[in-house]
């Protein structure tokens, strides 16, 4: 039996939409699956081999450190009545990391890491970190002694690898990128209008690019005024994003937070996505956009490699050129014959690359393995 620990499952933030993609997935013969998580599932939630179990977390301070603490003690209560064969850990948040059960397996899940979020990991060439230095020293020591215990880490992208050689984890690492539900995402039935040229999505916060956002949309609008932008999201830059943009409120749309089932409806409705991120562990409203044959203009960062590849699924622009990014956008908006074609590419290459069914049999391969190996501590330097 797996048992999968991560507090705030039933949301729409990219680890949660990751777990539900994957659970969804499972494939015929997997283990059972015991989720253990902090908040209540909706009353239609079902999963085939999944079994929910919520510990209700506090909204205080503390809560996530209870919550972590109550976890934990569960599952070594669960184990001595059913096998656990391994605990799939996700990061971040790291304090339920620090309460695992000692003698179970332990795959441990690094979507990001501090080192990378907090820009050390680049020196800080593009965004501050909004932690101290004295915080990001805490939260590295808590990964370090987090990946010692692991048995096996799982991370998203060759990057993911190199951050994790950082903290002197480079044995029994497993780079298996994010995906997505092709049931899911796919364009269906009749064609619908496409009243949105421009579609941002994911969280609005200065490491995903916040800043440089708001400077693209202003040099699209002032290249076509009758451009039609849409951001969707929300985080800890939303105010100055909403502030930045309200003069153009005739060509830009903030959506704030939406359901999966509206993030379906704008795909459908966008010619093109955009992303000014600056870190991610593998972003999955990219993926999520291109399965809905849009093409993809980014950054040029490590972490899109092998997704966006340029004039075949999208395009990349120097990081940080504002001027390059709205350029590019332009010029493609205005060949509906090449957005075609490099939606067909994108779409294919998700199907070839990222589809869950294929990945989630790859996590349950790992997980396996990781149960039936003998539990022994990996030495980081």
């Amino acid at each position: 039996m797996i048992v999968i620990l991560y507090p705030e499952f039933h949301g729409v933030a990219g680890i949660a939409r990751y777990l539900d993609a994957f659970l969804t997935n499972l494939p015929p013969g997997a283990p059972d699956v015991v989720l253990v998580t902090g908040d209540t599932p909706p009353p239609q939630w079902k999963r085939r081999g999944v079994e929910c179990v919520s510990i209700p977390m506090l909204p205080t301070r503390f809560g996530l450190t209870l919550w972590s603490w109550k976890a934990c003690r569960y599952i070594v209560a669960m184990n001595r009545e059913r096998p656990v064969s391994v605990v799939n850990l996700h990061i971040p948040p790291l304090i339920p990391g620090l309460f695992l059960p000692s003698g179970l397996p332990i795959v441990v899940t690094a979507h990001t890491t501090y080192l990378g979020m907090s820009g050390r990991f680049e020196g800080n060439r593009h965004f501050r970190s909004p932690w101290n230095a004295l915080s990001v020293r805490l939260k590295m020591l808590m990964e370090h002694a987090i990946f010692a215990r692991a048995d096996t880490i799982v991370t998203l992208t060759e990057q993911g690898r190199r951050e994790l050689a950082q903290y002197g984890r480079t044995e029994r690492v497993e780079v298996i990128p994010n995906g997505v539900d092709l049931a899911e995402f796919s364009p269906k039935g009749p064609p619908v209008e496409k009243d949105i040229d421009i579609l941002f999505c994911g969280r609005i916060e200065r490491r995903k690019g916040s800043r440089p956002m708001v400077e693209v949309c202003r040099r699209l609008i002032a290249a076509d005024p009758a451009i039609r932008i849409v951001i969707v999201g929300y985080g800890d830059d939303e105010a100055h994003v909403w502030q930045s943009l309200a003069p153009f409120a005739g060509n830009v749309l903030l959506t704030g937070k939406v359901s999966f089932g509206d993030m379906v409806s704008y795909y459908g409705r966008s010619r093109l996505y955009l992303s000014t991120s600056y870190y991610e562990g593998l972003p999955g409203t990219c993926l999520e956009a291109m399965a809905m044959r849009l093409p993809a203009v980014v950054w040029d960062r490590d972490f899109y490699r092998n997704l966006v590849v340029p004039g075949i699924t999208g395009c990349m622009a120097p990081t940080n050129d504002a001027q390059a990014m709205a350029s590019i956008a332009i010029r493609l908006l205005r060949q509906p014959e090449a957005l075609e074609r490099m939606g067909d590419a994108a779409r294919a290459t998700v199907r070839e690359r990222y589809d869950w069914r294929r990945l989630a049999t790859r996590l349950v391969d790992v997980h396996v393995r990781a149960g039936r190996a003998p539990t022994q501590k990996v030495v980081t330097t």
